[in-house]
């Protein structure tokens, strides 16, 4: 699978606790659009509406003379087991549904991968930023050392 699109900052604001791969529809303008790599999933959201999943805020530039919204939001694809387990988990256990990465699939149709997500605090992020700085001067000392 190649991905198109990732959302750096769900990966560092939520902890991702499950993942689903889910069809999307999309008009052909936005197809081709998404090809040429004019997509952004940055500020995107999942939500429902009439017992359907929805993802908002998904930025697909129009392409070449297409009139169209490009932040309209897009019906997701699953199955309705998948859904009606999304929908009670974030009634009860109030989990969030982020939109982490765009990709091809094998077949060669767009699939996104969405995330049942819970927020991180300051503290976690803090501590996520601490590990990184450790391993980047350890890494730096042990280069320096084989020299």
């Amino acid at each position: 699978m190649k991905v198109i699109s990732r959302n750096k900052d769900a990966f560092f604001n939520y902890h991702l606790i499950d993942k689903y791969d889910a069809g999307i529809q999309l008009f052909g303008w936005e197809v081709k659009s998404i090809r040429k790599g004019n997509v952004n999933i940055k500020s995107s959201f999942c939500s429902f509406k009439n017992n359907e999943l929805f993802v908002s805020n998904i930025h697909i530039n129009n392409y070449m003379n297409s009139s169209g919204d490009e932040t309209r939001p897009r019906k997701l694809l699953l199955n309705k087991k998948e859904l009606k387990k999304i929908k009670e988990s974030i009634k009860v256990k109030r989990y969030t549904i982020i939109p982490t990465i765009l990709k091809w699939s094998s077949k060669g149709y767009i699939k996104i991968e969405i995330a049942l997500s819970k927020g991180k605090t300051k503290f976690d992020k803090r501590e996520i930023i601490k590990k990184r700085d450790i391993d980047r001067e350890m890494k730096k000392t042990i280069k320096n050392m084989g020299m």
